[in-house]
Formats: C-alpha cells, structure tokens, sequence
C-alpha cells in the first residue's frame, strides 16, 4: 500500500549512512583545519618572538620603544588628541564623499555646452590625484595664511580642506566608475518613461552605482582614517603631535607607539565593515 505524500510526517526523514558519513567526515576537516591553523600560527609566532628578543640590540629597543611607565603617562594627552583626529575624520570623509560625488557627476556630464565643466572637473582629478597629500597640507596650512586674507580659516580647518580635496579627487573617479558601469540601457528606460535627467541619475543611476563601488569608497576612508594625522605638520594638537611633543620630553618614541596602536583600535571597525560590505557585493554578484 502507498502511502499518500501528504500522510508523511516531515519528522519521519532520516539521514541515510552515507549522508551522516559525509557529514562526521566534514566536521572531522574543519577541526582538523582550525587545529591545524592555530599550531601554525603559534609556531610562527613563537619564532617571531625568539628572532626580534633575540637580537642584539633588542633590550636597547625595548627601553625605547616599548616602556610600560612612559606609555601610561603619554596615553591621556595621546587620547586627547585622537579626539581630534576622529572629528576630523568624521568631517573630512563627509565632505570629499559629497566632493568626489558632485565632481563624478559633473564628469558624466553630456553635451558639447559641458565641455567646460567636464574639463575644469577632469583637470581638479588629474592635479589632485597626481600632488602628494603633504605638498597639498604645506600649501594651503603655510602658504595660504601668507595672504593675510580677512576672515581666514583656522590652520585646523585648511587642513581638512587639504584632505577633502585630495581625497575628493580619488573619491571622484571611484564615483565615476560606478556611475559608468550602470547599463546605458537602464537610462534609455528610464528617459523613455519620462524622467528628467536629474531623476534618472538620482533614482536610476546613482543607487546603482553608489552600491557597486561601496567597498572601494570604504577602502578610501580607511586610508583617509589614517592620513589625518598628518594634519599635525600644521600644528594642531592631535595624537601624533601629543605623542611628538611627549617624546620630546621624555627622550623616548614610545609615546608613538602608543598613537600607532590607538589608530590602529580606530581602524579595526572600519577594516570590518570594509569587509563585510565586500563579501556581501562578492556573493551578490555571484548570485549567492
């Protein structure tokens, strides 16, 4: 006698003994894997720790470098200073995403009557793109306040604008890609149902393109997480001038170490969610 496949309880299914076999032998190589790779990685780190304590010179580095009564008097200025540094970050990547945005639009620009804009957007990339952050950071800290204009900007504030205009310009051409990649099809569709222009890119174009290059616009601000310390060869007090003017008195770099760590905590979220954005566009272009 048959029995109808709605009289089947879902609970009578079992796992035949080739299926629990396949599955015990997996769960066998994944710990066979996490074990392996922990023995590997303590073995390489112990040979790490046994080459640089083993060195020569490693006691005169360790007293440099690495002295636990200097850290803990340099951390609280070095905090108070990376305060500063995340402000500025938080400003600085806000204002060269919405710099770089307006510039990559201004770049997709079509028409001859553009062409001016086109260019003037196309020359700020290539003269951004190609000056070193520092020269940028130099010229408009130092020899902008050498105009003696009224009303000018704290050196602070000239200095985030040298990071919202170099990274602005990188911030550009990634906003580019993005834009370009979207099929000339969709914007076709799009004018066809009677969309402006400007409402094709808003609701059509940039959704698209802003969500293919996430993890790239990511990565830009993880390395602008970074540069905003050069901020201090302008002046302001931030985590690596407090570490700077820590080791100044006290005669040791472990002050910025102590700063480098403390970047490195700050980036740690950044780098994550960098990741997970990636992994996430990786499976979603692969249909996973």
């Amino acid at each position: 006698m048959t029995v109808p496949p709605s009289k089947i309880s879902p609970t009578a299914w079992t796992p035949s003994p080739a299926q629990r076999e396949r599955a015990a032998y997996r769960r066998r190589q994944t710990v066979l894997s996490v074990l392996t790779a922990a023995v590997s990685t303590a073995a390489v780190g112990t040979l790490l720790v046994f080459a640089v304590t083993g060195a020569p010179g490693w006691q005169r580095v360790r007293e440099s470098f690495l002295d636990p009564r200097i850290a803990r008097d340099a951390l609280p200025e070095v905090l108070t200073g990376l305060w500063l540094n995340v402000r500025l970050l938080l400003c600085c990547a806000a204002g060269a995403l919405l710099l770089g945005l307006l510039i990559a639009v201004l770049r997709t620009l079509r028409g001859p009557v553009f062409f001016p804009v086109r260019a003037l957007a196309a020359g700020y990339t290539y003269t951004f793109r190609g000056l070193p952050l520092i020269i940028v950071l130099y010229l408009l800290t130092l020899g902008v306040p050498g105009l003696r204009l009224q009303g000018m900007p704290p050196v602070l504030v000239l200095g985030g604008l040298a990071l919202v205009l170099t990274y602005g310009g990188y911030l550009a051409e990634v906003f580019r890609a993005g834009i370009e990649s979207v099929h000339p099809s969709q914007l076709a569709a799009a004018r066809s149902l009677g969309l402006t222009y400007r409402q094709t890119m808003r609701h059509v174009v940039l959704p698209q393109a802003v969500r293919r290059v996430a993890p790239p616009l990511l990565n830009d601000v993880v390395a602008l997480q970074k540069d905003v310390g050069l901020v201090s060869l302008a002046g302001p007090i931030d985590a690596v001038r407090a570490a700077q003017i820590a080791t100044a008195q006290s005669f040791n770099y472990t002050p910025y170490i102590v700063a480098g760590v403390l970047f490195v905590l700050l980036a740690i979220p950044l780098i994550a969610v960098t990741d997970q954005v990636t992994l996430r566009a990786a499976r979603r272009q692969s249909g996973g």
